[in-house]
């Protein structure tokens, strides 16, 4: 069986936990979520893997770009992924990345982008089950009304990454 390198890091949106697989980034996600052990348990048995601690130069890259993003110094990550999830839930992720930096989009943009706009619940749920975040950047989807909605490092740190972003809900601010 192959292995998952991971590592805890801890930042100024809180504690991650890092994960790589064979060189890519499969795991940047909140340590404490509530969904913790059901989307490590989904990653590891998605790539056959056991997750092990330790350091690879992946998670070490995704550290050195995710410190400069949150020092406002990068707004585009240069990491290879490994999504692990459905289709549906990979074209939802692979969707995610192309909101561009300092933009939201709410789950019906989200919804009508990929083709299917009453698909709103379904798409917030593969938002919501996203297992690398920042890079895959869900905390950049919005309630239609504006409202600032789930989020699975909580919505503190959310409103820390979209004012770092300096998103239209915080221009005025």
């Amino acid at each position: 069986m192959t292995e998952i390198i991971i590592q805890y890091h801890k930042t100024a949106i809180g504690e991650l936990v890092i994960g790589s697989y064979q060189d890519k980034l499969c795991l940047l996600d909140y340590r404490y979520r509530k969904m913790r052990t059901s989307v490590d348990r989904r990653i590891a048995k998605g790539l056959n893997a056991t997750m092990v601690m330790g350091i690879s130069d992946s998670n070490q890259r995704a550290i050195e770009q995710l410190e400069e993003y949150l020092a406002g110094e990068r707004t585009a990550f240069d990491i290879a992924l490994e999504m692990v999830g459905t289709d549906f839930q990979q074209s939802v992720w692979n969707t995610l990345v192309t909101i561009p930096y300092g933009e939201t989009w709410s789950y019906a943009d989200l919804a009508k982008q990929l083709g299917d706009a009453n698909a709103v619940r379904a798409v917030a749920s593969a938002n919501g089950a996203n297992a690398i975040a920042v890079i895959i950047p869900c905390h950049r989807v919005i309630g239609s009304d504006g409202s600032l909605t789930g989020y699975a490092g909580g919505l503190p740190a959310k409103k820390k990454l979209l004012a770092l972003e300096k998103t239209d809900l915080f221009s005025a601010a």
